[in-house]
């Protein structure tokens, strides 16, 4: 359990906005370690979205280090970014960024094509173990335009998962989905968290803090909390509760 995933050490971030110098992240530490779920909260311009970049290594920071799986990132090229963004990151988006015309099964694969070492039907094969890890066995063939938002969401989990990343990072991850389905999600995230899986969820909504085991808080690019939650609430208790959708 004590294994660091991520580490950051003094975290800085500027940007350069005409003759200003915004200071979008301003010295943030923190290690998350394997197994944890960690919800990310902050109100907009808190930093948010520049902390979530970081840690998806798709940006990298003015000053200070992060380590992913151990692995030192800030010094490395855009490239070495991309293939360990790839190894070691399962993204979810809010917008589930499936592509339309594509079945699901193949949507899933889309992160394996960049490893030449996994040959086609493995590939196939490590797409339809996902798909059914997230209760879709079933809908292999179906096209985006065929399925539900909950459906698209369990999908791009899937997709996220195939890879066997360090980590998954969720963005927003239940913000385009109503409350029962919100839940639904959130039940998956719990299963996955149970398994043993890394997962930190950025969110504004912060309900969904009570149901990860810690919440950091961010407010005008710094750390204001960081708490352990000893009450995990089960998500699936709180489904059982909302009226079911015709």
């Amino acid at each position: 359990m004590n294994k660091p995933v991520i580490e950051l050490v003094d975290i800085k971030r500027d940007f350069i906005v005409g003759e200003e110098v915004v200071h979008a992240l301003r010295g943030i530490t923190f290690t998350i370690n394997e197994g944890e779920f960690v919800t990310i909260m902050g109100t907009s311009g808190s930093g948010k979205s520049t902390l979530l970049n970081t840690l998806g290594c798709l940006d990298t920071p003015t000053q200070g280090e992060y380590y992913l799986d151990g692995i030192s990132v800030r010094k490395m090229s855009k490239n070495e970014r991309a293939i360990l963004r790839n190894r070691k990151i399962g993204f979810v988006f809010q917008s589930y960024n499936l592509l339309p015309k594509t079945t699901a099964v193949e949507n899933i694969e889309l992160p394996l094509m960049y490893n030449s070492g996994i040959s086609a039907t493995e590939r196939r094969k490590k797409a339809v173990e996902a798909l059914q890890a997230v209760g879709l066995g079933d809908r292999l063939m179906h096209k985006s335009n065929q399925m539900s938002g909950g459906q698209m969401q369990r999908v791009a989990i899937a997709r996220a998962l195939v890879n066997d990343p360090a980590v998954i990072l969720a963005d927003e991850a239940t913000g385009n989905l109503d409350s029962r389905t919100s839940f639904e999600i959130l039940v998956l995230f719990q299963q996955l968290h149970a398994q043993g899986r890394t997962i930190i969820f950025v969110t504004h909504n912060p309900e969904i803090a009570q149901y990860s085991s810690r919440n950091i808080v961010l407010r005008d690019g710094r750390v204001t909390e960081d708490t352990v939650n000893n009450q995990i609430l089960d998500a699936s208790i709180a489904l059982a509760t909302l009226p079911k959708q015709d």
